[in-house]
């Protein structure tokens, strides 16, 4: 009796340890796999725009949140420019986006129309220039995170300038319009070479104004293009304006022929390169404004696609790419001008020491006084051909300029209303 209870113990013995060594040994084999196997950590898929050129700074970033984030992987694809919204909205479409996509905040707002990106807390953002943050917002929700930013200077020949006998700079349009004869008549150059029908650079001069597609029959917006007809018939702006590009402006400019050109710092470059001798008699001033004073800026951004898998992860790296040090790090290598409010805030951003210098200065300020932006729209392209032909028209005394406007908006009304 007392045997085969010894026995029996035995046998239930050997059952709990070999139960117990199976317990352990999956329990072991999942704290190696969670350890040691790569694949069970969350990774986090991130596009961004031709940013090819910087892959060692976004390596390096990556390499750094990585670091800190031990769980956590970020796969970075780098999307061509000309490709980035044909494959965003096909992946949107899909039930496999990728977690953060940098994108311009036009097509953003197309995407957050349709209902296909994740709202951001206001309060995250809290860091950043905060006319920037409203420009992102959709029907009073936050659908971006701004990453970085550029807004045009006014470029200038100064010895051009002096030789016309003027002493203060035109700070507006119609100030610019108004000295042109004088520059003409003085210099044998134009005051400037308005690229007017290029893209939507005429509705962003009548947005400077408080124009817009609703009232762009108004009396304001007759008076801002008589202006600039008035220019064209007096052929003191090029014929070549109601056609050509800022590429053909930047040309003339280098060759004299233009007093004040308006672009981007990084055009500096390109007259120091092509016109040396130009670029010495070179000088910045601020954005060329409108009736309203604020200015033009273009931005990239990124969105979170509300069928990404990892959200609240893809949020973090994003606001850890866009911090201060970050953003510097990036504005020193390319001259964008930095969203976060404490990068802004830095020498790079406050220094006179020479031309490009005074250039960032002047635009890091300038995305201050960006309110009221110019929305873009669905058929926006629609829109700039039908505002473009009208600006022919008007330029070239087709018309009657208040009869071509009111036409204008109704063509636009109806193409919003399909």
């Amino acid at each position: 009796m007392g045997a085969n209870i010894r026995t029996y113990l035995k046998k239930i013995s050997g059952v709990i340890i070999l139960a117990l060594l199976i317990m352990l040994f999956a329990f072991g084999l999942k704290s190696f796999n969670k350890t040691n196997n790569p694949d069970k950590k969350v990774e986090v898929v991130v596009w961004t725009l031709q940013m090819s050129n910087f892959s060692d700074y976004i390596n390096g970033v990556i390499k750094e949140y990585e670091t800190n984030n031990p769980d956590i992987k970020i796969k970075w694809i780098d999307v061509p420019f000309s490709e980035g919204e044909k494959r965003t909205l096909a992946s949107i479409l899909s039930n496999n986006p990728p977690d953060l996509v940098n994108l311009n905040p036009d097509f953003s707002a197309i995407l957050a129309q349709k209902g296909a990106l994740e709202p951001i807390k206001e309060e995250t953002l809290s860091e950043f220039n905060q006319d920037i943050v409203k420009s992102l917002k959709y029907n009073g929700k936050l659908f971006a995170v701004p990453w970085y930013a550029t807004s045009a200077v006014t470029i200038y020949n100064k010895a051009l300038f002096k030789k016309s006998g003027l002493k203060i700079l035109p700070q507006t349009f119609d100030e610019l319009a108004k000295i042109s004869k004088i520059i003409k008549t003085k210099t044998g150059a134009f005051g400037y070479f308005p690229t007017i029908t290029e893209n939507d650079t005429m509705l962003k001069i009548l947005n400077k104004y408080g124009i817009g597609i609703n009232n762009i029959d108004s009396d304001e917006s007759v008076r801002v293009f008589d202006m600039y007809k008035k220019l064209y018939q007096h052929k003191l702006i090029p014929a070549e304006s109601i056609t050509q590009t800022h590429q053909e402006a930047l040309e003339k400019f280098m060759s004299e022929n233009v007093v004040f050109y308006q672009g981007g710092a990084n055009f500096l470059s390109m007259i120091k390169d092509n016109a040396p001798n130009v670029y010495k008699n070179t000088e910045v001033a601020p954005q060329i404004v409108g009736k309203l004073g604020q200015n033009d800026f273009s931005l990239m951004c990124f969105i979170i696609p509300n069928r990404a898998k990892h959200k609240k992860e893809a949020l973090d790296f994003c606001l850890f790419l866009t911090n201060k040090e970050n953003q510097l790090e990036l504005a020193k290598m390319t001259n964008v001008i930095s969203t976060n409010k404490s990068a802004l805030k830095d020498e790079f951003y406050n220094s006179d020491k020479d031309i490009m210098a005074r250039a960032r200065k002047y635009s890091a300020k300038q995305i201050g006084h960006i309110n009221p932006v110019l929305r873009q729209q669905n058929n926006q392209k629609d829109i700039n051909l039908l505002v473009n032909t009208a600006v022919q028209s008007i330029l070239l005394n087709k018309g009657d300029t208040k009869l071509i406007l009111k036409q204008l908006k109704n063509e636009c009304q109806k193409l919003n209303n399909k």
